[in-house]
């Protein structure tokens, strides 16, 4: 038993009813309350009938992908990924996703003066600002983020935003969004440069020797996978675990896909 499967239960089984909509989501998103033998709690609903095609994702998807990413982070006992279960909702099949709130006091990415950030940040790059001027983008040399830069480079994420990045009050960092994910061919963009081509810290290796023996023929995180994403996708993941620990490096951008996800926010 883990910590979450009080959530897992309680959004797996039920009863969903609808707050609202997130406006700024692409896809169909749905602020919810969710209820279950007296214990209530707010979670995401994204239907898979309110998304939208993308021409290199097969259509109706996300969701399972969104649970896949869920999967992966509890395997690599980060948890950087909030409760997710695929199951029915008042629009159909879709993912539900415990809601978090993020502690406003926490800053995790900026924008500076300068062409080198100072201690305790990472450079990513510069960004436009407007008038002709340009900044430094940054983010935190945040064991937590160095920990979700690994965990992007293994379901090869292709839109880490800064708006996916929830700190929370009680000191965890949780990352939402994971829609566009697994795909076999290299897709990986994100703010999460800072550390591209450094060695992985001690720990990441450790937690990619666990992924690795997890993914084997009949592993139990193998088999559920396959019940998500698909046979090549789950195979792209293997692949993408064991060139992490052949390297023992982060990835740096491969060039020929933009690096950066737009809006970057």
């Amino acid at each position: 038993m883990t910590a979450h499967d009080g959530h897992l239960e309680l959004l797996a089984r039920g009863e969903i009813t609808v707050r609202g909509r997130i406006r700024e989501a692409s896809n169909a998103a749905l602020y919810c309350a969710v209820v279950l033998d007296g214990r209530e709690a707010h979670c995401v609903y994204k239907p898979v009938a309110g998304e939208r095609p993308l021409w290199d994702f097969p259509d109706g998807t996300l969701a399972q992908r969104e649970v896949a990413a869920y999967e992966l982070s509890e395997a690599t006992g980060w948890g950087l990924v909030p409760p997710t279960v695929l199951r029915d909702g008042p629009y159909g099949e879709g993912m539900c996703q415990l809601w978090i709130e993020a502690d406003p006091e926490q800053s995790l990415l900026a924008l500076v003066d300068g062409d080198e950030p100072e201690d305790g940040w990472k450079a990513v790059g510069l960004a436009e600002v407007g008038e002709g001027r340009t900044a430094l983008l940054v983010h935190a040399d945040d064991a937590r983020l160095r920990r979700l830069a690994v965990l992007d480079a293994v379901i090869n994420n292709g839109d880490r935003k800064g708006g996916h990045l929830l700190p929370a009050a009680d000191g965890r960092l949780y990352a939402i969004d994971h829609g566009v994910t697994f795909n076999v061919e290299d897709r990986l963009r994100t703010l999460l440069w800072g550390w591209a081509g450094e060695p992985l810290t001690e720990e990441a290796l450790a937690v990619l020797e666990v992924l690795d023996a997890s993914l084997g023929d009949g592993a139990p995180l193998a088999g559920r996978l396959s019940e998500l994403i698909t046979r090549d996708e789950t195979a792209a993941v293997r692949g993408r675990v064991r060139a992490l620990r052949t390297s023992a490096r982060h990835p740096q951008p491969a060039g020929h896909w933009p690096a950066i996800p737009w809006p970057p926010v």
